[in-house]
């Protein structure tokens, strides 16, 4: 009983570890995306600058240049902010239900295990005053 207790506990931390490397591997691919997706806007904005640029002045160029960079730069960081924070969230949420899953399985092989010993016990003890009645 305590092999098969100690192997199910071996396959569900393994399952666990599979299930995080899962869960990073998306995180990351996710951030990818966000990212890829993010310098494609930040093409496209450089782009309309760049265009906007070249009809007006050069000091309202520089001004509104600069203007839109801070702009994009703190879209940027709060879409990063965003979306970490919303991946941490997703992993906590994943930790905490994967933990809750273990502890219920726990319980539920520690009631198995407490039953089976119970049943053991009233077994020996039944031998043990048959054996002394035989005596």
């Amino acid at each position: 009983h305590e092999r098969e207790h100690d192997r199910e506990i071996s396959e569900l931390a393994a399952k666990h570890s599979e299930e995080m490397e899962k869960l990073r591997a998306e995180l990351q691919e996710e951030q990818r995306h966000l990212l890829d997706e993010l310098q494609q806007q930040m093409a496209a904005i450089h782009k309309a600058e760049h265009e906007q640029a070249q009809l007006q002045s050069q000091t309202l160029h520089s001004l509104e240049l600069e203007a839109l960079r801070l702009t994009l730069n703190n879209m940027h960081t709060s879409q990063l902010e965003l979306t970490q924070s919303n991946l941490r969230k997703e992993k906590e949420t994943a930790l905490m239900e994967l933990r809750e899953m273990l502890n219920d399985k726990r319980a539920q092989e520690v009631a198995i295990l407490q039953s089976r010993h119970q049943l053991e016990w009233e077994k020996i003890k039944e031998q043990c005053l048959k054996e002394k009645e035989d005596l």
